[in-house]
């Protein structure tokens, strides 16, 4: 079954978060990921409204896409938005 990346986004300084998903396309390509939503409109019916840019990437499996959080490389790149530059949570689930 497939696993997702839910995540939703803050960005803080576009320029330095911008040096984290210049990465993130090449990092996803290795574990055969494929991005759902990334950005757009959106419009959020309930809960808090701090978030501004949301992100769905659909993986082979659930074990791909905790492999791919975990690896050095996209933690790695995740350093360049940790440092202030966005708000990030990200989720992941096994999809159906």
């Amino acid at each position: 079954m497939p696993g997702y990346w839910l995540a939703r986004a803050k960005v803080r300084d576009p320029e330095n978060y911008k040096r984290y998903t210049d990465r993130v396309p090449d990092i996803m390509a290795k574990y055969n990921a494929k991005v759902i939503v990334r950005g757009g409109e959106n419009q959020i019916m309930e809960g808090p409204k701090d978030f501004n840019r949301f992100v769905v990437i659909e993986f082979p499996s659930m074990q791909d896409a905790v492999d791919c959080f975990n690896s050095e490389e996209y933690q790695t790149a995740a350093g360049f938005r940790r440092d202030g530059s966005g708000d990030v949570e990200i989720a992941i689930v096994e999809g159906i």
